[in-house]
């Protein structure tokens, strides 16, 4: 993972570190391959393990497949007695496949066919793994150096340019070889292999028992080039359900936003990068579509100048669209800009962050709805030392308790923005999930809201005397709202429509049934019906019975020819009521009545009549003089 460990970097006075090795950039530009390689030692516990393991698997195939498409997947099987050849034999005619050892599916872009070819292998595990893949004998360990130069052989000739390569042996033994034999010695010389190759090796246990220190603490350690004692021993479970979940991108790499230079006085500044907290959903392009066969519309954009003299064309060419200009007139003479020289003043900065100063936390509100938050973390890629600089001045600001207010430029022909550094902390006790691990140590960038963002609402329509409880009421209501607390955790929810078209995707491509209920996982109706039934009685003692609004006009509908009855809009039933006639007079609504109800309301309410040919707006005129007397009596 590309990230910093502030446990990790040593003080800012200490030492000093290789130049050449600090200073060399990393290719951004590649895709992502994670190779699978299951231990065939998984079936000596029953099938059951062996089938988790490839159902963890079958959701990162799917999941993959939904998310990005780009990315590479291979499976390989370990410690088998046969080694049968792939559904595609010829991609492994210029790799040497090791004894026990089995490729499945090579590195391959996702598609549809290669998911249906595993799903059916799936369905055949039961009966035919045995026999056809089997298990080394006598002892069931083949060759782990070898496998591992399989590994990294079928990396190397994927055929495509890759920034971050992941091998996961997923297994529930210890240890490969024993301690004392010659295997031992060289599975852990292919972790040197691995280091130099940059390519991440990860063990996936399935069981939760398992122990690191037999083999894989030395091996991973050397594999990464990290001290011995720095190695934690993660959680097998969260490994497991971090595996299976592709839509989540773990590695930072892949979710930067973007680097820029973070400019702390006129002769000091780090190299920083910053990234979303949250993906926005990825929805597919729209595209226009052929009736007679479904064929994709492709569209081309020509800019074509026409020279005219009259009504004749003198002469007319095609250009590109960054061969054009601007054309303003300035008095009697025309300034002409082409879209380089604009280009060149929208570009004149580079996107940066400048310091402005330090205010203490307690100043910034908890939320602000201006805009969603970022993370920003630093990096040595451009100016070396940014990690310790970083660090000293995290750890300051953690002690004070200060945020840091700067002036903040994201990328290119964008506008700067105030924002607010405030730093932040894993916190150590959070419940364990593997989502939690998208937050490390550094700073939370909060963007501060404008004079334009900040609305003035006007509260006096609502929050006025004539709406104002009394205390027995904001009192029953405290109980209810105690009594319907949820536990909200969003971290583990995704996006409704998203997951929704996600289910329809694999359902026609696949046929795949889903079932993500989004936030109704989190509510149990009938439990908070059962919370809330013995207030009801105290409810209609407090309150009055709502008024129903009135109905909306139901759009016309036409049958036969003949157009729907006009409806009222206010029921007969309500009028019936002179405290809701008060209510239409206050609020100026009598017009919404009909001439009928009109007439029925003089009669009914105030024993007048007027004749039928009356217009309406002389019967709402003498009900409200009538009103007016009678209450004024």
């Amino acid at each position: 993972m590309s990230t910093w460990n502030p446990a990790n970097d040593v003080d800012l006075r200490s030492g000093s570190e290789d130049e050449e090795d600090i200073a060399m950039k990393r290719d951004y530009h590649g895709r992502e391959a994670i190779l699978f390689v299951v231990d065939a030692n998984l079936q000596t516990s029953g099938i059951g393990r062996l089938m988790e393991a490839l159902n963890i698997i079958r959701t990162a195939f799917i999941s993959g497949m939904l998310v990005n498409d780009k990315d590479l997947i291979g499976l390989v099987f370990a410690n088998t007695k046969h080694s049968p050849l792939p559904l595609e034999a010829s991609c492994v005619e210029t790799i040497v496949v090791p004894e026990n050892c089995a490729v499945f599916l090579p590195l391959r872009q996702l598609t549809k066919p290669i998911v249906e070819h595993y799903l059916e292998f799936m369905g055949t595990v039961e009966s035919q793994f045995a026999t056809e893949y089997g298990l080394v004998e006598p002892d069931g360990r083949g060759k782990f150096d070898l496998m591992i130069r399989l590994c990294i052989e079928l990396l190397e000739k994927c055929g495509k340019k890759l920034n971050n390569a992941k091998i996961a042996y997923v297994t529930d033994v210890d240890t490969p070889h024993l301690p004392s034999s010659n295997e031992f010695q060289a599975a852990l010389q292919k972790a040197i292999d691995l280091e130099g190759k940059e390519f991440e090796f990860h063990v996936i246990p399935m069981n939760d028992d398992f122990d690191y220190g037999p083999f894989y603490k030395e091996f991973i350690t050397l594999s990464r080039a990290i001290e011995l004692d720095a190695f934690v021993e993660p959680d097998p479970s969260l490994l497991r359900e971090m595996l299976a979940d592709r839509k989540l991108k773990q590695d930072f790499l892949r979710r930067c936003l973007g680097h820029f230079a973070f400019h702390l006085g006129p002769n000091l500044s780090m190299s920083v990068q910053y990234y979303n907290y949250f993906q926005r959903r990825a929805l597919p392009r729209k595209v226009q579509i052929m009736r007679r066969d479904n064929s994709v519309v492709s569209t081309k954009r020509q800019i074509i100048v026409r020279k005219h003299e009259g009504e004749e064309i003198k002469h007319e060419y095609q250009m590109k669209a960054n061969q054009g200009w601007y054309k303003f007139d300035l008095g009697e003479k025309s300034l002409r800009l082409t879209m380089t020289r604009m280009d060149m003043v929208r570009n004149m900065h580079k996107p940066h962050m400048q310091l402005l100063g330090f205010k203490h936390r307690s100043v910034l509100p908890e939320v602000l709805y201006s805009k969603p938050s970022n993370f920003m973390y630093p990096d040595d890629q451009s100016i070396i030392g940014s990690k310790r600089l970083f660090r000293g001045l995290w750890e300051r600001c953690l002690q004070r308790e200060k945020i840091i207010v700067c002036l903040f430029m994201s990328k290119r022909k964008s506008i700067p923005r105030y924002v607010a550094l405030v730093p932040v902390q894993v916190d150590k006790s959070e419940v364990k999930s593997y989502r939690s691990q998208l937050c490390g140590d550094g700073f939370k960038i909060v963007y501060l809201p404008e004079a334009k963002h900040i609305r003035h609402i006007d509260m006096c329509d609502w929050n006025n005397t004539a709406n104002s409880a009394d205390d027995e009421k904001v009192d029953f209501f405290q109980k209810i709202i105690k009594r319907l607390r949820i536990d909200y955790q969003p971290n583990l929810m995704n996006d409704p429509s998203l997951d929704y078209l996600q289910a329809n995707l694999l359902a026609l491509s696949l046929d795949i049934t889903t079932d993500s209920k989004g936030i109704d996982e989190l509510l149990d109706t009938t439990a908070q019906d059962k919370r809330i039934e013995k207030y009801m009685p105290d409810y209609e003692r407090l309150f009055d019975v709502e008024v129903v609004p009135a109905k909306k006009r139901p759009a016309k509908t036409s049958a036969n020819g003949a157009s729907s009855a006009k409806m009222p809009k206010i029921d007969m039933e309500q009028i019936e009521s002179y405290e809701f006639v008060e209510f239409l007079i206050a609020e100026e609504r009598l017009t919404s009545c009909t001439v009928a109800q009109l007439q029925w309301i003089l009669q009914k309410h105030f024993d007048e009549s007027l004749p039928k040919s009356s217009p309406k707006d002389r019967l709402v005129k003498c009900i409200v003089a009538l009103s007016a007397g009678k209450s004024g009596t």
